[in-house]
């Protein structure tokens, strides 16, 4: 079944040599993990994750909210290892692009991840600057379908752009089931980052329904009768 890429998204580091029940292509992780996973040093927590990545492919986020600290901090979490792909964001918090950042981390050879990407016309805007590289564009398809927008035709849409001009790789984030595996394989997207939950889940794939049907209702049963609920 496999034809995408999956990372783990925000796994913790206890959690890295779990058996997920399919193999786990590489690692995401952003400013809002670190703070979820308790981390209290940026640089050493990064650390930590990629000594336990096995040189997969780890994505790790800047902080920075201007053109120069952003740059640095690219540079710093880039040199920690081959396997780094650097988070920038699309714009800045004052809504501008981050395209001068970009342009100066292409020509250092920096691998990039840019993330929080919404629409056709953010991806174009930085198309120009990444299609010879192998960047990863982060869609977040997920927050899409939250506004009431079909994802999956937005998603269709970015994967024919980006495969047509570029070398960049699409990442389908922020999956709101673990049924977006599928979604996101319909939809020719390269990688797909899910939580560990959601990837665990997957294991159901070939459940049978009826038996899931009454596993629920024994659920139920079960949990008014240790309550001792009497009408």
């Amino acid at each position: 079944m496999k034809k995408i890429e999956l990372y783990a998204d925000g796994l913790n580091p206890n959690e890295f040599n779990e058996d997920f029940g399919i193999e786990i292509d590489g690692y995401t992780f952003n400013p809002s993990l670190f703070k979820k996973n308790n981390a209290k040093n940026y640089l050493d927590y990064s650390k930590k994750i990629l000594e336990k990545s096995n040189k997969k492919p780890v994505s790790l986020e800047v902080f920075a909210d201007d053109q120069d600290n952003m740059i640095n901090q690219a540079k710093i979490l880039s040199k920690l290892g081959n396997n780094v792909y650097v988070k920038i964001p699309i714009t800045f918090t004052n809504k501008v692009f981050t395209t001068v950042v970009l342009e100066e981390l292409v020509k250092e050879k920096v691998k990039l991840n840019i993330t929080a990407l919404f629409t056709i016309n953010q991806v174009r805007k930085i198309l120009p600057i990444l299609k010879d590289t192998s960047s990863i564009l982060s869609i977040f398809a997920g927050r899409i379908f939250d506004c009431g927008i079909d994802a999956i035709k937005v998603m269709r849409d970015i994967n024919e752009e980006v495969h047509k001009n570029s070398k960049c790789k699409t990442l389908w984030a922020s999956p709101r089931m673990s049924y977006d595996y599928v979604n996101a394989i319909n939809t020719k997207t390269d990688i797909i980052t899910m939580q560990a939950s959601q990837i665990k889940k997957m294991k159901m794939f070939k459940k049978e329904l009826e038996e899931y049907s009454l596993e629920t209702i024994k659920t139920f049963y079960e949990d008014a009768k240790s309550c001792g609920y009497k009408l």
